[in-house]
């Protein structure tokens, strides 16, 4: 008698709770629609409750979203989406949700060795912002853009849980830098915004990051790696492998058109791994490798450059100007070995720091000095055990689903683990001549480098236990 009182209370507990939500949301809505009478209201706020549905049960959707958002800056390739405030949304969506299912337990939080050295290097870089030569610049881009790369690292490592979200990346930036190609290719043919008179850019006139063209072959080379994946991956069906064979050659084709040394480098070392693997005559690989390369160089036209011919702050195009931008970076390490000069404080310092002065400031394009000279020597150390950790980690995962290929649920682990072992090589040796120490592409691949090892070793285990005799 009781415990049928208990749960009638509940239940009229429930329903009184039910009740003053319903109620709340009329009253929010009325409210709404008093204040803005427009028959718009009615309709979004007929959508908000599925909305809010599918922000709290699909969190992978949303970070990926934000993270295309950001990285591929789709609203300044297509400058009408600006107004919409889309990354903003997607970022609010995005924590609202990952806090829920954190909360709830839909989500379990994980840590590993590679997360760790993130997370040192992290607060490293914050402890930075504060010894910064230039504090407000330091605080400016941390707060505004690492912060939230170091939030979405993790969140890419938790919530890709397995083959569906594994599937979804792959073609989703496989189709966003095909879009983001064409449209590189079409301001190509059309003469928009070239640099030099012949380097591709995007969005130049309204300032967008793709207004470099360094910075938009480093764009382009994220998506090279998972579109050869794509390809080359055993088992995936004709029509994906046609997918991921038009999204390389468009990729490949707008990396040419920016004439980025950099950008070359890092495709040219997309298919190194990828035919290393292949051939089994590394002499051959070695020559085949060199003659490819220098067909890239000769097919770009980077010897016909004009050198310098931007003449702007942060555009660098001689080499010797990258030479004396990476002694100031040296000698800003020396002057500040343990915190650096701070993140985004290279170009403030650059005029102090370099031998030699042509009346601009230079960009350091190159991740190594540049992390060198903004994180000091201890932060540059603990960059690159981070580096060579998840480097290690993604390679060995690679091994271990290539040992437990089968089914879809390995094809499409195995597919994502070449794209990030590529990639993050890729990211080493464009590195040489790119800026990418502070910028999305090495912490997505963290991410779903973290991601995937988890997977595999969940799969390995698996096999094991099936194999063990019982």
């Amino acid at each position: 008698m009781q415990h049928s009182s208990t749960s009638q209370w509940a239940l009229l507990t429930s329903q009184r709770r039910q009740l003053l939500l319903a109620s709340l949301c009329c009253g929010t809505v009325g409210l709404g629609w008093y204040l803005l009478p427009h028959p718009l209201v009615a309709v979004a706020a007929g959508l908000l409750p599925a909305l809010a549905i599918f922000t709290l049960r699909t969190p992978f959707v949303l970070v990926l979203g934000f993270v295309i958002f950001s990285f591929f800056r789709i609203h300044e390739v297509f400058p009408q989406l600006y107004p919409l405030r889309i990354p903003q949304l997607l970022a609010m969506g995005t924590l609202a949700s990952l806090a829920w299912n954190l909360f709830n337990g839909q989500i379990r939080a994980f840590w590993s060795r590679e997360l760790s050295a993130f997370a040192l290097f992290f607060s490293l870089v914050a402890l930075g912002v504060l010894f910064a030569t230039n504090r407000p610049e330091a605080l400016a881009n941390w707060s505004g853009t690492y912060v939230k790369i170091g939030i979405m690292a993790i969140a890419i490592a938790w919530l890709a849980r397995g083959p569906r979200e594994f599937r979804l990346t792959a073609n989703v930036i496989v189709l966003v830098g095909m879009v983001v190609g064409l449209v590189a290719l079409s301001n190509k043919i059309q003469g928009i915004g070239l640099v030099e008179g012949s380097r591709v850019t995007i969005g130049r006139d309204i300032g967008s990051m793709l207004g470099d063209p360094n910075d938009l072959a480093l764009v382009m080379l994220f998506p090279a790696s998972f579109s050869l994946a794509m390809v080359l991956t055993p088992g995936t069906g004709t029509a994906k492998k046609i997918y991921g064979a038009l999204g390389f050659m468009v990729v490949l084709a707008a990396i040419i058109a920016t004439q980025s040394r950099g950008g070359l480098l890092g495709i040219a070392s997309v298919i190194g791994v990828f035919a290393y693997r292949r051939i089994r005559s590394k002499s051959l690989l070695m020559l085949i490798g060199s003659a490819a390369l220098a067909l890239l160089f000769i097919v770009a036209g980077v010897s016909d450059r004009a050198s310098g011919g931007a003449h702007e702050e942060g555009v660098d195009e001689s080499a010797m100007g990258r030479l004396h931008a990476w002694g100031a970076a040296w000698r800003m390490a020396l002057d500040h070995p343990l915190t650096g000069v701070g993140i985004d404080n290279f170009l403030p310092n650059y005029f102090f720091y370099s031998d030699f002065w042509d009346g601009q400031n230079h960009a350091v394009h190159s991740t190594w000095f540049g992390v060198l000279a903004e994180t000091g020597v201890l932060g540059f150390a603990c960059f690159m055990l981070m580096v060579v950790l998840v480097v290690r980690m993604a390679a060995a995962a690679q091994k271990r689903l290539a040992q437990t290929y089968g089914g879809p649920e390995s094809r499409h682990a195995y597919l994502l683990a070449q794209a990030t072992f590529a990639g993050l090589i890729s990211f080493m040796v464009s590195g040489t001549f790119l800026t990418m120490g502070f910028t999305w592409p090495l912490y997505i691949l963290i991410g779903l480098a973290v991601a995937v090892d988890r997977y595999s070793r969940g799969l390995s285990a698996v096999a094991r236990s099936d194999e063990s005799p019982r």
